[in-house]
């Protein structure tokens, strides 16, 4: 174990997954995180903690840990004071960012937040949801929730529920009132720990690679052969924002075209490119993308 060492927050639940497959796309590799709360890196600087997002921002702030990954929601849920080092544009199953959301029972009669007055709300997200309501000067009691939460909409008023996609929303037969809070996941760190110059270098080098992974992830590598002639038709196809790489080969009469495009992008010039006369058109997967 080196001298130096980063100790560094991986959210356990939700986001455990997605955050250990970014890493290893990212290039590490990580073991035993379905049997510990420290799973292993294979960099001698690191030492991982997996702790709740829910909390994770206390942590940093504190000390405990150097540096965390943890949801915007959560570090204004506990009005933490850190460092903000990037926003992470990856979540559970997207990458679109998730929402903290007002929802009562379809069957309901309320369809407005003013009609829940004097009722009971039912969430995780507490301290966000009082400065909700009292900022729109509507009275309700506020209870915490451990979970399950779109299951107590019908045993109370309403829920503030966190979704990303919806899905558990409309499969309970919820609607939605109102959006308290838009979230990402942020890389965080440690305000003393951002200050040394060996902590703020790794931290600022995971950032750069997991940023890359995440760039790549809706980008692939395309390369063709085209014959001299046919090239501007070819390039006129291309991305035009997006500058290809030409070089020369060993047949006089071709060129080598290799450029990186969106993946959606390159399912649909594919056949454009075989009828404009490019040949031997392969794509390839990205791991990291620096821009």
């Amino acid at each position: 174990m080196s001298d130096k060492v980063l100790k560094l927050g991986i959210p356990k639940g939700s986001l455990q997954k997605a955050t250990f497959d970014l890493f290893e796309r990212a290039g590490f590799n990580i073991s035993g995180y379905d049997r510990s709360y420290f799973p292993r890196i294979d960099d001698p600087q690191i030492e991982l903690i997996m702790l709740r997002a829910q909390e994770m921002s206390r942590y940093v702030e504190d000390g405990v840990l150097d540096a965390g990954f943890t949801g915007h929601d959560w570090i204004m849920e506990n009005g933490s004071d850190i460092h903000e080092v990037c926003e992470l544009l990856y979540s559970k199953a997207t990458s679109r960012p998730t929402k903290w959301v007002l929802a009562v029972p379809n069957e309901s009669d309320i369809n407005k937040p003013e009609d829940l007055e004097g009722g009971i709300i039912a969430t995780e997200l507490v301290g966000a949801t009082k400065k909700y309501f009292a900022d729109k000067g509507i009275h309700v009691k506020i209870e915490f929730s451990w979970g399950a939460t779109e299951v107590k909409a019908r045993l109370v008023t309403g829920i503030v529920e966190l979704t990303e996609t919806g899905s558990s929303l409309k499969a309970n037969n919820l609607k939605v009132l109102d959006t308290l809070l838009t979230s990402t996941t942020r890389f965080i760190s440690n305000k003393d720990a951002w200050a040394d110059d060996f902590k703020r270098k790794k931290i600022e080098n995971i950032a750069i690679l997991l940023n890359a992974a995440i760039d790549a992830k809706t980008l692939v590598g395309m390369k063709m052969n085209v014959k001299k002639g046919d090239l501007d038709t070819v390039l006129n196809i291309l991305p035009a924002e997006k500058s290809p790489t030409v070089s020369n080969l060993a047949d006089s009469e071709y060129i080598a075209v290799e450029i990186i495009v969106d993946e959606k992008v390159d399912r649909e010039i594919i056949p454009e490119l075989k009828r404009a006369g490019a040949s031997g058109i392969i794509t390839y997967p990205l791991n990291k993308v620096i821009h």
